[in-house]
């Protein structure tokens, strides 16, 4: 079993839309069964919250319900309990290359390596943004969990 967790500040809107959208990706190919795919946060400001509501409404359209998540924190035993470990931008992977253990730090990458339709590392952050920065962020997210699932089918995972 694969375990991957995607990480942003807060884990309120890009992190739960990526792991809704993972989760969308392996149910279509039937092979929810073979990960467990979770998110959070590097900053604790919204421990307990569901995503934001426009994460939300974004996400619905999309046909993904991502409103029974609740955010946490990144905690040190995810570096040990997770074999990959995504951030959405540069800022949040350097947050956790300063908690990881050295042992864990390959498990450690951006989400957007992974894309295939967008020539963008980072998923950026729609909080203080309108309705269309939530559209954008799963557009780049569909793309990059995509892109993700075909790379740890075949084994081609970027080192």
């Amino acid at each position: 079993m694969t375990r991957v967790l995607f990480v942003c500040m807060g884990n309120i809107c890009r992190s739960p839309t990526a792991e809704g959208c993972f989760v969308q990706h392996l149910k279509m190919s039937r092979m929810e069964r073979r990960f467990v795919v979770d998110s959070a946060g590097t900053h604790a400001h919204h421990v307990g919250e569901a995503p934001d509501a426009r994460a939300q409404l974004a996400a619905k359209r999309r046909g993904i319900d991502i409103s029974r998540l609740a955010a946490r924190r990144v905690v040190a035993a995810d570096f040990e309990g997770f074999d990959l470990i995504l951030a959405m931008d540069r800022e949040n992977l350097r947050q956790l290359a300063r908690q990881c253990p050295p042992q864990h730090v390959a498990k450690l990458g951006l989400l957007m390596r992974y894309a295939s339709r967008f020539d963008q590392d980072e998923v950026p952050d729609p909080y203080y943004g309108g309705v269309e920065g939530f559209e954008r962020v799963l557009d780049l997210v569909q793309d990059a969990t995509a892109g993700l699932l075909r790379a740890l089918v075949s084994g081609n995972l970027p080192g």
